[in-house]
């Protein structure tokens, strides 16, 4: 990009002139950001700060720590290890201690009997030769703790924050520190699959994929889930509630041991194994990390500091540690909103205006560390897949981070789902919007709601309870409710974005809402499961909304409309309630309308997914082998057309015929 000063400038234009260029000297390839979105150019000085900062980090990393990749690896030396002699060495940082000592099984739990040394930096360490015999005093599945006493006197027990299993035995409310170093640990067999040309997430949760109402196992996933991830053409998973927390019902959001896989499901053996099998079906893993609080006065919990040099050593080694011994394949960074704004979104509105997301309320220290770790986790392993959740909208946080970005592969769109109970529960059928949920699903800037219900609770209330069978007559509410469910989930698998992330159990649409076992509801397991046998009766209706899940997943898997360039829309009829588009050569059409039907839409070549089809539930009111021929009728710039009928799907209605004409590029 060029920009020449010319005679007659101000002082403040020149001024201006020359930080853009500073800024674009300094930032590789932020011409490249500006290029694509002129209106970040007031900007540029904040991705050149932003930008150099991350850069300087690097550096003294480098300088320090002997590069990022060594760095990243404290966990081989933090914590408790088994030496290759059989001895032990433990290191902590703990830098307000007046002394610090291991303690356990091993020991009799003597409190003072195996000091550490103290080193610089507030770094202590220990090394505990082996027994005669050459083996560990400390054996595999011994209880630790680690003692501190305090400048003040007083002794405190405590879990390393490096600790790699912690447990707790029956209904007791605190955990122990369990050395976990089998002598024969679960070896990895498959390698990790590519990296997708179309991500289609499957979103679950360990402990709730059972029917029963209890905490479901790693074992269970991996034998009964992971077979209908595969079976649905789901090409990742994004586990949820992985890293240990001492709180069920925070939904795995409140960690309390960040190397630690979460007990409650199994041990890390069967973590391995599952992500192990999943690779052997081609399905790629997420972990969903939660590095936006430890446990933030709204949340319970504490948040970090991010410029503190071993916060980013913990953190860093964290995202490394799941990579290395557990063969994830990327992360779902959560609370990414939280990180990025000293306000960490509380009470603040994003309208979209820039002004917004630059200046004094951006945590920069927090950016920069999210840079690193997207700079650490693609060095690493180059096909690693990173996803923000964050609701702002900040812009460029997934441009790569030469252009001053924030390096994300994705953005997690969260506006959409929460458009869609939105419109379920203020709105009329005859009352939506064509040109507001296009808007939302091709151009969302996020502003999140909180929903409730699942989606097919909102549509169908209720008679999910009473009318679901084949055996009872088909009523309104049902017919209705399961049309808009396949509809609702294709518009916004091919409209919405460049990934597809469906929350288990959604794709047959799950009846109940998820509750976790709290007070609230006395311990109550009824509501945190998933009741997969619904989709697996023959009887029932919900195997129509799951198989026409499949099948959507296998026709993106074959035409690759995720991986498109984004959709053409010709169509947004108000009236009709009509949205036709084309992305991946292939031409959509969707008929909102709550009681007409029309014939001679111009449309597309032949019909290779119709949510009418009986094997959806739907009423095969269209002929699939019909061949559609274009014309040379050009509307609204497209040059060509074709004539189709769109049908509207109920029971109640008869059907109103309107003729009407949608258009195509070719």
């Amino acid at each position: 990009i060029c920009f020449p000063l010319t005679e007659g400038q101000s002082p403040e234009s020149r001024e201006k002139e020359a930080a853009l260029a500073a800024a674009l000297a300094d930032v590789p390839e932020l011409s490249r950001l500006l290029e694509i979105d002129p209106y970040l150019k007031p900007y540029a000085g904040d991705f050149q700060r932003r930008y150099k900062l991350f850069t300087q980090t690097l550096k003294e990393i480098e300088e320090k720590e002997g590069g990022i990749k060594k760095f990243s690896k404290s966990y081989e030396s933090f914590g408790v290890h088994r030496c290759a002699d059989g001895g032990l060495y433990c290191k902590e940082w703990a830098p307000g201690a007046e002394g610090v000592f291991l303690t356990g099984d091993f020991n009799g739990w003597n409190p003072f009997s195996y000091p550490y040394k103290k080193l610089e930096y507030g770094k202590w360490e220990l090394y505990i030769p082996p027994k005669h015999d050459k083996t560990s005093i400390v054996p595999h599945g011994s209880k630790l703790k680690v003692v501190v006493t305090s400048k003040s006197g007083e002794i405190l027990y405590r879990i390393s924050p490096w600790a790699k299993y912690v447990a707790r035995e029956g209904d007791h409310v605190t955990y122990d520190w369990i050395h976990w170093c089998p002598e024969h640990p679960y070896r990895h067999q498959h390698p990790r699959p590519a990296k997708p040309r179309s991500l289609r997430i499957y979103e679950s949760h360990v402990g709730i994929s059972s029917h029963e109402g209890k905490v479901a196992s790693y074992k269970h996933f991996t034998c009964n889930v992971l077979p209908r991830i595969k079976d649905l053409g789901y090409n990742c998973i994004q586990m949820m509630a992985v890293m240990e927390h001492a709180y069920y019902a925070s939904f795995g959001y409140q960690v309390t041991s960040f190397f630690a896989a979460s007990s409650r499901y199994g041990t890390p053996d069967e973590l391995k194994e599952l992500v192990d099998v999943a690779h052997s079906m081609g399905i790629i893993v997420l972990l969903d990390v939660v590095h936006s609080h430890a446990n933030h006065d709204l949340w319970d919990s504490n948040l970090f500091a991010y410029s503190s040099w071993e916060v980013l050593r913990f953190l860093l080694s964290n995202l490394r540690w799941w990579l290395e011994e557990y063969c994830f394949d990327g992360f779902r960074f959560d609370g990414v909103t939280s990180m990025l704004y000293h306000h960490h979104g509380m009470g603040q509105g994003f309208s979209g205006d820039y002004s917004e997301y630059f200046g004094l309320q951006v945590d920069e220290d927090s950016l920069v560390y999210l840079m690193l770790a997207n700079h650490l986790v693609h060095t690493v392993h180059p096909d690693c897949i990173t996803i923000a959740e964050d609701v702002s909208g900040m812009p460029a946080l997934c441009s790569p981070i030469t252009q001053g970005g924030g390096g994300f592969d994705y953005r997690l769109a969260m506006a959409i789902p929460d458009k869609w109970i939105q419109i379920l529960k203020e709105l009329k059928d005859e009352d939506w919007n064509m040109g507001n949920i296009v808007h939302t699903l091709t151009n969302s800037h996020d502003q999140a709601l909180v929903g409730d219900k699942t989606l097919a609770f909102w549509l169908m209330d209720a008679e999910m309870y009473t009318n679901m069978s084949v055996l009872s007559p088909l009523t309104p509410v049902i017919d209705r409710g399961i049309q808009l469910h396949k509809m609702i989930r294709l518009i916004t698998h091919a409209l919405g974005g460049e990934g597809y992330l469906n929350f288990m159990g959604n794709e047959f649409g799950h009846p109940e809402w998820l509750d976790f076992p709290r007070k609230g509801n006395n311990e109550s397991y009824h509501y945190a499961r998933r009741q997969f046998h619904l989709t697996d009766d023959e009887l029932l209706r919900y195997k129509f909304l799951n198989d026409f899940d499949r099948d959507m997943n296998k026709l993106e898997e074959r035409c690759g409309w995720l991986a498109a360039p984004q959709a053409f829309v010709s169509e947004k009829h108000e009236g009709n309630k009509v949205i036709a588009f084309e992305r991946a050569d292939l031409l959509f059409l969707f008929n909102f309308h709550p009681e007409k039907s029309f014939t001679d839409y111009r449309s597309t070549f032949k019909i290779v997914l119709d949510t009418d089809e009986g094997r959806y539930g739907g009423h095969q009111r269209l002929d699939h082998n019909t061949d559609f021929i274009s014309e040379p009728f050009g509307h609204h710039g497209r040059p060509c057309s074709l004539l189709v009928s769109v049908l509207f799907a109920s029971v109640e209605k008869p059907i109103h015929c309107i003729h009407l004409r949608c258009l195509l590029n070719i």
